[in-house]
This record gives structure tokens, C-alpha cells and sequence, in this order.
């Protein structure tokens, strides 16, 4: 449950972000009594807030059970960051899908993890553990190392200080390993994901800037391992990456620098 709080413990807005936040990729509809235990609150809380909820359309009835409502989706799209980001990218991730015939994703960090704001699929395409709005930890992703490996030492830290979490055999989970291939991943200007989110599941990606230099997110081509060839897709990746950032008025020296 999220920590925003009156003197008196969570408030009510903090209460209902703990019952938006207990929904998932495989949680798309919840009963009550989830929710409650989901979210620690006690389940007469729990059915209240729903129903508010639903009332302002951030939540849908589905029979017993709720869902996530459009309205929070229309907001979502709102977004600044990501409306201007995703809208500057998506010509970029057709032309990558095109070229490559893989799936394209375009994410940003926020906080410790990578968010999702688009991915393109092709028609074949397996289950990846991706989606559009979703978070993955930023370290076990390609698109998070390559954003890390240009964020400022901070950042980084936060990420190493909250805890390398596994989630795969693969997934660099100690600091050591994890800042020596964020060193690489600047010097080469892309980054991979060998089996380290999902197993089965590879990436190459690339960082992309903005025009002050900084890093904004990170695009990538994504697919399984035995169909998939990073390294031979990783020159694509980075062309689109640093296409995208020019677009966007990065310096274009500052595409292989840390940011």
C-alpha cells in the first residue's frame, strides 16, 4: 500500500491507489475479498472504495468481480512525458518492426523500474512478459540497463540500494557485474537481455536522449531466444535509437556519452 498519509494513518487517497496498485498483467479482475488481502485493508474498506471507484469510472463492475475502468486508461494517455515521447517514436518502432520483423518497445524509468508506454508486435509474436503500462525491475531489463547506464550515479544507486532482485538464473543480481556491464553498455551504446526478465525471452536496446542530453528511455527489438539474434539486430536498434533522439534535438554526440 502506498505511504501518503494524514496524521491519523493512510489517507483516504493513499487507500485508493493501494486498491488501483493491487491490480496486474495476471490480475486483470479482482472480488472483494482479493482486493482486501491484496491491499491489507479491511474488506468493508476494501468494497467502499471499490464502489467509489467505480462511480468516478477508474474502476468497472465485471459481475462480481472489478477491473481497471477506460477512464484511468484516457488519463494515462494524457500523460506529457509519455504522449510526447510515444508519438515521437512510433514512425521510428514501425520502421524497426518492419526491418527487424520483431517486437519493438519503447519504455522509461521511473523510479527503480521501466515502464512500458508502447509496443509494437508482430503477427507471430509469443508471450512476453511485457506490456503496455506495465513495470519490470530496471536491472533484469535491456531497456532499463541502457537508461541506467546514462542516468546519473543516484539513480543507479537507488536501483542497487532497493535490491537486485532475480528473476530469472540469468538476472545480475550483485552491483559488481551490474556497473561493469552499464560501463559497457556506454562505451558499445547498446544493451541486452539475455534471459534476464523472462526465460526464453531476449532483447538488444538502445537509450534515447532529449534535447538537453539527457536520457528519456530506452528502444528496443524483442523476441524469443531461439528465434531471435540480438547482436545481429543490435545495429537497427541503435540506428533507430539515435535517429529518434535527433528527432527529438539530442546533440548527436551526446548519444554515446553519459548523459
Amino acid at each position: 500500500m502506498r505511504t501518503a498519509e494524514w496524521d491519523g494513518g493512510p489517507s483516504v487517497l493513499a487507500r485508493a491507489a493501494a486498491v488501483l496498485d493491487a491490480f496486474g498483467a495476471d490480475t486483470t479482475e479482482l472480488g472483494i475479498s482479493e482486493l482486501a488481502r491484496r491491499t491489507g485493508l479491511a474488506k468493508s474498506t476494501a468494497h467502499r472504495l471499490a464502489g467509489e471507484l467505480v462511480r468516478i469510472g477508474w474502476l468497472e463492475q465485471a459481475g462480481t468481480k472489478v477491473r481497471l475502468g477506460m477512464h484511468l486508461f484516457e488519463l494515462g494517455q494524457l500523460v506529457p512525458r509519455q504522449r510526447a515521447l510515444r508519438e515521437a517514436a512510433l514512425p521510428f518502432m514501425e520502421d524497426l518492426r518492419e526491418a527487424t520483423n520483431s517486437n519493438v518497445h519503447l519504455a522509461v524509468l521511473e523510479g527503480i523500474e521501466v515502464v512500458y508506454v508502447e509496443i509494437l508486435r508482430v503477427r507471430d509474436s509469443q508471450p512476453l512478459p511485457s506490456r503496455v503500462g506495465g513495470r519490470l525491475p530496471a536491472h533484469a531489463t535491456g531497456v532499463g540497463k541502457a537508461i541506467l547506464a546514462y542516468s546519473p550515479p543516484e539513480v543507479v544507486k537507488a536501483r542497487i540500494d532497493a535490491g537486485l532482485t532475480r528473476r530469472t538464473a540469468y538476472t545480475v543480481i550483485m552491483p559488481g557485474p551490474l556497473m561493469r556491464e552499464l560501463a559497457t553498455i556506454r562505451e558499445a551504446g547498446i544493451s541486452y537481455d539475455r534471459q534476464e526478465s523472462a526465460m526464453g525471452v531476449v532483447c538488444a536496446a538502445a537509450p534515447v536522449f532529449g534535447a538537453d542530453g539527457r536520457v528519456l528511455g530506452g528502444l528496443s527489438v524483442t523476441g524469443r531466444a531461439e528465434r531471435l539474434d540480438t547482436e545481429r539486430m543490435a545495429p537497427a536498434v541503435r540506428t533507430a535509437a539515435l535517429t529518434l533522439s535527433r528527432q527529438l534535438g539530442a546533440p548527436l554526440r551526446r548519444a554515446s556519452t553519459r548523459a
